[in-house]
This record gives C-alpha cells, structure tokens and sequence, in this order.
C-alpha cells in the first residue's frame, strides 16, 4: 500500500445499517460487509468509511454513542470488525470510521453519573451544563437552536425531583454535547483513538469537526446572513485538539488519517484544517448544483483554498445526511436545504434526473485529489420520499412534527439482487426502512450486466481516473464553450459537462468514457465526456 494514498484515493462510504444484512434481522452489519467486499474491490475503491457501528441506543441512528470501543449487538462483535479489516486490508481496501467526539448518547455512563450528580459536580463538568434564566431558570441558557429543530437545550429534574439545569445539544435531546475545555474529555478520546487504531483501523472521519469548541459564555446568537458563523462552530481552539490527535496517529504505521467534517465558511477557512500538522482531508461539498458558472468558481475555490496548504481536495456529491444526486441535482438548492417534505414540490420523474447524477459522477472523478462516494451512488439510486410515516426513523421528521422527511430517504437500504427477498440485503423480506419496488430495476446484479448502466460508468471512470492521472492532474479551464458547458483539460484529457439545454459539438479526439451515449459527435444536454486529446 502506497503512502500518501489518501491524496488521490476514491473512498466508499458505508451506512452499515443499510449496506448488507448477513443474519437476516432487517439490519445491516459488519458480517454483511465483510461478505460485499468483492464487490466494492470490483468497483475499485481504495477505502471505505464506516459510519457509526459503536453500542448506542439508535436514537439517532448510531451518532448517539454510548460506549466508543465496542460494536452494537445490532452489528455484531469486535471480532467481527476485526474480521472486516483483516478481508479488507487482503483485498488492498482501507477502512476508515466515524468517529463522534462532539456529543455522546444520553445512555453513555458519563452522561448518566452526570444526571445522578449535583450541579457544579465533577461528572457535570465533562458535558456543558448550565443554569437557566429567568426567575427560576425557567429559560434556556441562551437562544441556540438545534440542528434537528426546537430549542439547542433540555432541563433536567435534579434527584430531589426539582427541575435543575439545562444540557446543551446541538443535535437531539439524546445527544448532550462534551464540555472539550475539560481535559478528561482530551484525555478519553486519545484512549478511544488508541483502542481503533491498534486495531488496524486506517483513520477517522470526524463528524461536526468544527463544533467541539464553544465561544467562552456560550453567547446569544441570531445569524444576520447565512455565512455568519455560529459561536460554536470554527473557533480557534478547536485546532489543538487535531494538532494532538494527528501526533497520535503520525505514531502508528501506514499512514493513518483524519478526515473532518467541518462545514465552515468561506472556503478559505475551511482549509485551516488540513494544515500540515492537523487533519489530512475535510470534506468539499459543492458539487451539489448542475450549474456551470457556479461549479466552475466553486471548483477553482476548492483547489486555491486547499493547494495552498498543501493538501488535497476532497470532492464529495453525496452522503448519508444528503439529498441522493439523481433527485438532488433537478431541484434549486433552496428547495433542498430546508429538507424535502410534504409541501416540496417538483422533484422530477428518475429518468428525467438520473443524466445529472452520471454527469456529476464524471465531472467528479475527473477534478485531482480524493472522491469520496456513497453507497447506492453507483447505482444511481435516487432519495425515497414515498416512505409511511410510520417507518419513518430520522430525529429530524420528529423534531420538525412531520415538516421536513429529514434523511431516512438517502439510507434506505441497498438492492443487489433483483429477484432475491429484499433485492439482496439480506437473506429475508425484512429491511429497517422499506424498499421500493423500483429497486429491482436498479440492483447491483442487473447493472452489471447491464455495459451502459450506471455501475460500469462508475466502475469505468474510477479506472480510467487512475490510468490517465486524473486524480494528480490539473484543471486548465477551455475558454470559448457556451456559458453552460463546463470545459476543461487535465493532462491529455478534456473534459466537457453540458450543462445547456443544446446539444454540443465536440471537439476531436477519441471519446474516452461518456454519461450517455454519443451520437453525431455532439453531446447531449445533462451529459458529460472524457476525450483523449
């Protein structure tokens, strides 16, 4: 295995709850994708990123942990995840993990001793708790709101039965945030780091990366406009407790990594986290609108931002918290991050939206540095919106009292074989979320066989990608296409997206790789191409 692998590396994420089912419980778990590797080695993946398989209440779908060094029965057993790594690691697939260090479950011991103690005790001072305002505290500390929706806080009853203080959760009630100026906090993730990493793991992605520090006195905080950072989001002292995890983890061999969540604006800042002694990658998520003059500042932003500390960029679509791009990319941003609901309109027939979802895949795997993609992704798996409210499981279609559908739409699980019970995940009707009925259309098993389904696209970009040295090469923007055709070379390839709604003339060359299929040399609109030049 290469060192600095992660600079150009395509990476597959796993919802494992989703992926594979290997004992027929309706769950996925690590037996099932220890049993898919094959597949993902085909596909030709470098690593894959698991998230959250740590023993926790699901209140939140395994991001509310409640014990961060050992796997949930739903998952199955550390030998079990040690027998993941060990088939990984044989077929050259490295395996990263969540890792949840801005808040734990409720359930966690910690939390627990916490509610059992006395305000200004040593069990509260491990998570942020604080009295409330008003006569009687009957007010919340401040006025943070919850991602999930309502209010960032809940009062606790004391042991005398009173009510007492408040807990800050940036997420669901369920998920009390770490108070990180407590040095046992410091000190308890460098033994979870430890504890993963002698196990063979090859790094970390860190979710909410950018929120374990909090601004001193947790102040009031009503945005002005949407790049106002919040005071729990990017404050300076977060970058020492990275600077102390990448010196653990420059400890062990095989390069070991850290990836951060970090959705901090603008750009520029974001890049404050990959410094040479900080994390390796964080995530660039602005391949989320099909929209050339918008891609192509956003793409030269990204490559600026983070060519200038030296680190690769790392271009995601989509993941387990997102809108599937074969809906995603037919609706305006607005439409979508208020998150889809009852009252979202417009989202378009699949075979309408699928072209922009292969388009986008192109365009991905052809800009240099780490794509990361996510599981369903290659078989061009639009969102499920069609789910009864009563199998609905996301905290935010609660929260928000059926408003928004939340994510349950992206993590439905995967088909991999058309006629099987349950298309494949499992050897039994049962799946955690439903399936719908056009999953046999799209298993992996018909793909396959299938030279222009979205799979062998997938698995033809991800070659060609590493044999043509897309991944270490450049963007040199082609001046002179229509304003709505992104146009650009990378060594001796050329890549064109038409994002127009005319056709295209191409330019000479041999049509290496296309979305769709080329026909009197032009190229269609919601298409993109590869051509050796």
């Amino acid at each position: 295995m290469n060192t600095d692998w992660w600079r150009t590396a395509a990476i597959y994420q796993i919802y494992p709850r989703s992926f594979a089912d290997a004992n027929g419980d309706g769950m996925g778990d690590l037996a099932g994708v220890t049993s898919r590797l094959g597949a993902l080695q085909e596909l030709g993946v470098d690593a894959i990123w698991l998230s959250p398989f740590y023993t926790s209440p699901q209140r939140d779908a395994g991001y509310d942990v409640a014990d961060y060094c050992d796997v949930d029965p739903l998952f199955g057993t550390l030998a079990d995840f040690d027998a993941m790594v060990a088939e990984a690691h044989a077929r050259g697939i490295r395996v990263i993990a969540d890792l949840v260090p801005n808040h734990s479950s409720s359930d966690h011991p910690w939390f627990q001793a916490a509610l059992a103690a006395a305000p200004g005790s040593a069990e509260r001072s491990r998570y942020l708790f604080r009295d409330g305002r008003g006569e009687g505290g009957v007010e919340p500390p401040n006025n943070w709101r919850s991602h999930f929706g309502g209010p960032a806080w809940t009062r606790v009853v004391e042991a005398d039965g009173t009510p007492g203080q408040w807990y800050l959760h940036l997420f669901d009630s369920s998920q009390p945030d770490f108070d990180w100026t407590n040095e046992e906090v410091h000190e308890e993730f460098r033994r979870i780091l430890r504890f993963w990493l002698d196990r063979g793991l090859d790094g970390f992605r860190v979710d909410v990366a950018s929120s374990l520090v909090k601004e001193e006195g947790l102040p009031d905080f009503t945005p002005v406009d949407d790049d106002e950072m919040p005071p729990y989001d990017g404050r300076p002292a977060v970058h020492d407790i990275f600077r102390d995890w990448r010196r653990i983890l420059d400890e062990y061999p095989g390069e070991r990594i850290l990836v951060a969540e970090a959705w901090i604006k603008p750009l520029t800042r974001r890049a404050d986290w990959v410094r040479p002694d900080e994390m390796h990658q964080t995530f660039n998520d602005v391949l989320d609108v099909w929209n050339a003059a918008l891609l192509r500042d956003s793409i030269d932003g990204a490559l600026t931002a983070f060519s200038a500390v030296g680190a690769p960029t790392a271009w995601v679509a989509s993941n387990h918290d997102s809108v599937r791009p074969a809906t995603a990319l037919m609706l305006a941003r607005a439409e979508r991050d208020g998150g889809l609901g009852p009252r979202t309109t417009g989202i378009p027939a699949y075979d309408v939206s699928l072209p922009r979802a292969r388009g986008m895949a192109m365009l991905m795997l052809a800009l240099p540095g780490s794509a990361y993609l996510y599981q369903g992704e290659e078989l061009g798996l639009p969102e499920v919106t069609e789910i009864p409210d009563a199998a609905r499981q996301d905290p935010t279609f609660f929260r928000t009292e059926g408003e928004q559908y939340g994510r349950d739409g992206c993590r439905v699980p995967i088909p991999w074989e058309s006629a099987a019970p349950s298309y494949g995940f499992g050897p039994g009707e049962a799946s955690w979320l439903p399936q719908p009925e056009t999953w046999g259309t799209l298993a992996r098993d018909r793909q396959q066989a299938d030279p222009d389904s979205t799979l062998n696209l997938y698995r033809a970009a991800i070659a060609l990608r590493r044999t043509r040295g897309l991944d270490r090469g450049a963007v040199e923007w082609l001046d002179g296409s229509p304003a709505d055709v992104l146009a650009f070379r990378s060594g001796d390839t050329i890549v064109l997206a038409n994002m127009s709604t005319e056709t295209l003339p191409l330019p000479t060359g041999e049509v290496l790789l296309a979305s769709a299929p080329i026909e009197q040399n032009v190229l269609t609109p919601d298409t993109a191409v590869w051509i050796h030049a």
